[in-house]
C-alpha cells in the first residue's frame, strides 16, 4: 500500500484539488483504469489561507482516504502557487513531493506595451538588481535559430528578444531562487518544479517560452512542467472561449519548446471543464501533458448540496450572490449576477448554478467565503460545518458525482 507521495517524472498526471478534505474517494473513481498518474493532496497557499486549511491537513487527508480505499498505486502532492521561502518549508515540512513555483509577481505585465526606451531602461534595471544581465541574453540568443519539431524559431528582433527578458527576466530570477529554497527544504530527498506563468494578461507567444525554458535551463532550474498563459481565455469553472484552431496551432508549438527545452510537461492550469480543447492537448501531448483542476471539485460538493439539502443550497446561492463582486476581483471570469436569477425554485438550484456558466462562476470564486468559517448569521453553524456534514452524510453520492465529472475531463483526454 502506498500511503506516501512520490515524485512522478515524465508520465501524463492529473491534478485533484480538495478544498474540503472529502473528495479523495471520487477522484480515485475518476483516475481508476486511465493513463494519467493522479496527484491527490494539491492546494495553494492562497487556497489554504481561503479555507483555514493547513498544510498538514490537506497531506492528511489524502492518506488517510488512500489508506482506506487500500490504494497501492503512485500519487503525487502538489503544493500549489508557493511565492515565499516560507511556504517553502512550510510544505516541505510535510512531505509535498511537487512543488509549483508561482513568479507572477514578478512578470512585468506592462512590457508589451513599453516602447524601445522603455523597454532599455527596465532591462537595465534588471541588470542593476543583479537579475540579469542584457549583453549576455543579447550574446546567447540574439540571431541565433533553434531547430524545433514543426519548424525553426530564432531571435531575429533584438526589440522582442528585449521584451521578453524585460517581461520574464525579475520571474526567472525568481523562480531560480524558489527552486534553490525547494532543494534546500527537500534536504537531499526527491522533489520534482512546476513553473507557473499563466496569470499573465497576455498569452505567452512561442518565442516567449523558448526564452523562458532556455533561461531556465542555463540558470539549472530542472522543471517537470511548466504552464504557459496559452492563447484564448480560460476563466474559472467554465469550458474554453477562444479559436480552438489557433490553440491547437500554438498548443503544437509549445509542446515542441518543452521537448526541446526539457523534456517537461506542459501544464493546463485553470483545467476545469475545458472539455472543448482536451482532445486537442491529449492527442499532442503524449506524455508531457499536466493538467491541474481544484474548484470544479468544490462545485461538485454542492451539487450533492443542491440535491439533498436545497434550502441550505438556497442560503449558499443569496450568500455567493452577494459576495461575488467583491470576491472576483482576484479571478479571471465574465460573469455577471444579471445572467442567472436571484430567485430560483429548489428543483432548478443545479440547472441554473451548477450547469449555466454565470452560476457557475458566482459560486466558484465566492469559496473562499463559504469556506473561511465565519457564520452567515449570528447563532448558527457555518457554511463549511454544515456542507461538511452533508458530504459526510452522502459519501457515495459525492463520490458519485465526482466520478462522473472528472471521469469525463479524463476521458476526453484521452481521446474517448
Amino acid at each position: 500500500m502506498s500511503t506516501q507521495p512520490s515524485v512522478l517524472g515524465l508520465k501524463r498526471s492529473f491534478g485533484f484539488g480538495d478544498r474540503l478534505g472529502l473528495a479523495t474517494p471520487g477522484h480515485l473513481e475518476a483516475v481508476k483504469g486511465s493513463s494519467f498518474t493522479p496527484i491527490f493532496a494539491q492546494q495553494s497557499i492562497r487556497e489554504m489561507a481561503r479555507t483555514r486549511r493547513q498544510p498538514d491537513q490537506v497531506m492528511t487527508c489524502a492518506k488517510q482516504a488512500l489508506e482506506a480505499a487500500k490504494f497501492s498505486g503512485i500519487w503525487g502532492a502538489d503544493a500549489d502557487h508557493l511565492q515565499t521561502r516560507e511556504d517553502v518549508f512550510r510544505v516541505a515540512k510535510e512531505g509535498f513531493t511537487f512543488f509549483t513555483i508561482d513568479p507572477s509577481a514578478h512578470v512585468n505585465k506592462d512590457a508589451d506595451a513599453l516602447n524601445l526606451a522603455q523597454l532599455e531602461a527596465a532591462a537595465a534595471a534588471l541588470a542593476v538588481k543583479g537579475a540579469i544581465q542584457p549583453g549576455q541574453i543579447f550574446d546567447l540568443y540574439l540571431n541565433k535559430r533553434f531547430d524545433l519539431e514543426g519548424g525553426a524559431l530564432a531571435f531575429d528582433d533584438r526589440t522582442a528578444l528585449l521584451r521578453a527578458l524585460v517581461k520574464y527576466g525579475g520571474a526567472l530570477f525568481h523562480t531560480k531562487q524558489m527552486f534553490d529554497w525547494i532543494a534546500e527544504a527537500c534536504a537531499g530527498r526527491a522533489f520534482e518544479c512546476e513553473m507557473s506563468v499563466d496569470e499573465t494578461p497576455q498569452p505567452t507567444s512561442p518565442l516567449e517560452h523558448l526564452f523562458i525554458g532556455l533561461e531556465l535551463k542555463r540558470l539549472g532550474v530542472k522543471l517537470v512542467s511548466l504552464a504557459p498563459r496559452f492563447v484564448g481565455e480560460f476563466e474559472k469553472g467554465i469550458d474554453f472561449k477562444g479559436d480552438k484552431t489557433l490553440f491547437e496551432a500554438h498548443y503544437r508549438r509549445h509542446v515542441a519548446i518543452a521537448k526541446h527545452c526539457g523534456p517537461y510537461k506542459l501544464s493546463v492550469h485553470s483545467g476545469s471543464d475545458k472539455f472543448s480543447i482536451y482532445p486537442i492537448a491529449g492527442r499532442l501531448s503524449g506524455e508531457l501533458l499536466h493538467v491541474k483542476t481544484a474548484g470544479t471539485s468544490y462545485l461538485e460538493a454542492l451539487r450533492v448540496a443542491a440535491r439533498v439539502a436545497p434550502d441550505y443550497m438556497q442560503e449558499i446561492v443569496a450568500f455567493c450572490r452577494g459576495r461575488y463582486e467583491t470576491d472576483r476581483a482576484t479571478y479571471h471570469v465574465s460573469a455577471k449576477l444579471s445572467e442567472v436569477p436571484e430567485k430560483v425554485e429548489s428543483k432548478d438550484l443545479e440547472r441554473w448554478y451548477l450547469e449555466h456558466d454565470a452560476g457557475r462562476q458566482i459560486l466558484h470564486v465566492t469559496f473562499g467565503s463559504v469556506l473561511s468559517g465565519e457564520t452567515p448569521g449570528s447563532g448558527q453553524r457555518s457554511f463549511k460545518e454544515r456542507l461538511l456534514e452533508i458530504l459526510t452524510k452522502h459519501p457515495d453520492l459525492y463520490k458519485e458525482v465526482l466520478a462522473k465529472h472528472l471521469g469525463k475531463h479524463i476521458r476526453l483526454l484521452e481521446g474517448k
